[in-house]
């Protein structure tokens, strides 16, 4: 009998319509130049009238578009996202209802930049061992409301979600490795210090803007250039592949120099790196779903690919997956 793997049936995404340039930055310091240069980024999308479960039941329904399911038939909806409607409940119940899936269980994760590696990971168990049929995996993230638009690190951030739908398969496609990882000894370098347990909100919170992310630009950078290199050797080197092999790297959109060191390190040429923070910037948990419908609808994914998946975020969280397509 042969081994199931969950492959990808179906993806979409969904970025509000306000495009906000980067010459609204010029007020903290900052400049189009540099902004593009360093970061890769010329524009960003900003929700508004939406909360994040909007974006993310959008680009759930898109991912659902061309295929043969129907909200109906999805047996569970995962939401990795940092930026919740609420604390309490999950945002995925708020998508299921939005959906109109009654028959899906709903969860959400928090794995910040790396919430959308994670979420496909957590989903493919559940087809391989053939508790459920139809996974959809969202992305996504509203961070400009927990953004300090007097801050130089504002320029960073953009809203958007992007959607995977998963399903079975025992034909020679799907995907056939992951390697996660999590180092708890960074977590104060990219966090959101009030709101939750440790210091609930009040006046004094409030005040001293703490509901805002706060970010260590240089162990951002430093630490991404050291793991994201390693652990895509390490998930190559595990299924005796080389980067001759890879087709298309769906890496998450930290910076462009990022993905710029990580492909030199790696020996794999930029052209097979697809980003889109051109766009977008670093829609966080939305990234990886997001450039995988722009990969897919481009045209570029054939039958026989194999597609090299990578992200690190916060925490700090990091981790690969391989996918022959």
């Amino acid at each position: 009998m042969h081994k199931i793997r969950a492959y990808i049936k179906g993806t979409g995404s969904y970025v509000p319509s306000k495009v906000l340039k980067n010459d609204f930055f010029e007020k903290v310091g900052s400049s189009d130049e540099w902004i593009f240069k360093n970061l890769g980024i010329r524009e960003r999308r900003i929700a508004d009238g939406e909360v994040t479960s909007d974006l993310a039941y959008k680009a759930g329904l898109r991912a659902l578009e061309n295929t043969d399911v129907a909200p109906k038939d999805v047996d569970l909806i995962i939401v990795a996202t940092s930026t919740p409607d609420r604390q309490a409940p999950s945002t995925a119940c708020f998508v299921q209802e939005k959906m109109n899936a009654p028959q899906a269980v709903a969860f959400d994760i928090s794995a910040v930049c790396s919430g959308g590696l994670y979420g496909i990971a957590i989903g493919c168990q559940f087809i391989e061992t053939g508790m459920y049929k139809n996974v959809l995996v969202i992305g996504a993230d509203t961070f400009s409301t927990i953004t300090d638009w007097d801050r130089k690190d504002s320029v960073f951030f953009g809203d958007g979600a992007g959607a995977i739908l998963l399903s079975g398969t025992t034909e020679d496609k799907g995907f056939f490795d992951f390697k996660l990882h999590a180092d708890g000894t960074g977590k104060y370098h990219f966090n959101i210090p009030a709101g939750g347990s440790e210091m609930p909100a009040s006046e004094e919170t409030l005040k001293q803007k703490l509901h805002y992310f706060q970010m260590n630009g240089k162990e951002v950078f430093e630490t991404a250039t050291r793991v994201l290199p390693e652990t895509i050797n390490e998930i190559l080197d595990a299924n005796q592949l080389t980067s001759d092999h890879v087709d298309w790297v769906i890496p998450h959109q930290p910076s462009i120099r990022i993905l710029q060191e990580t492909a030199r390190k790696t020996n794999i040429p930029f052209e097979k790196v697809m980003t889109n923070m051109d766009k977008y910037a670093n829609t966080s948990g939305g990234t990886i779903p997001i450039v995988l419908d722009e990969t897919y609808k481009s045209g570029r994914i054939q039958p026989g690919n194999i597609l090299l998946f990578a992200a690190v975020g916060s925490g700090w969280t990091w981790g690969t997956a391989l996918y022959k397509a």
